[in-house]
């Protein structure tokens, strides 16, 4: 018996983890928005934006701006949302709020165009928080 490691296939060697796999949950939950209009009306129920990478530079940055508080992803092809969701044409999807949704994110996150909203927090105050005279023990 020797101790070289078994030679791996070019299957094997694809991560187990492509986000792929979960497309076909999304179209079965119908968890899936397409079209920037469609996106626009569902707004309350929008979880995160994906767009393709073949997109219009000034389309891309209407979506940016108009979708300003979600998350915007930029990957794929329009010819891969139309073979992963069977949409042609698609420039702009979305995905509702699921669980679903929010592990497709994680794993597209590195490809977010725009930062997250930070609210900023108040100044703390300089002095030393004072104890109500009520709450001191006389003892």
């Amino acid at each position: 018996m020797s101790d070289e490691a078994p030679i791996e296939s070019a299957e094997s060697a694809v991560p187990a983890n492509n986000v792929e796999r979960l497309f076909p949950f999304v179209i079965k939950t119908r968890g899936l928005l397409v079209g920037r209009d469609t996106l626009r009306a569902n707004k309350s129920k929008l979880h995160f934006v994906l767009i393709t990478t073949d997109i219009a530079e000034a389309s891309r940055e209407e979506v940016l701006k108009d979708f300003s508080f979600y998350p915007v992803v930029q990957h794929f092809t329009c010819a891969d949302f139309e073979k992963f969701f069977a949409v042609k044409g698609a420039k702009a999807i979305g995905f509702t709020k699921s669980g679903l949704a929010q592990s497709i994110y994680a794993e597209l996150k590195s490809f977010r165009l725009n930062k997250p909203e930070v609210k900023p927090t108040p100044p703390k105050s300089s002095k030393p928080d004072s104890v109500p005279t009520s709450q001191l023990s006389s003892t």
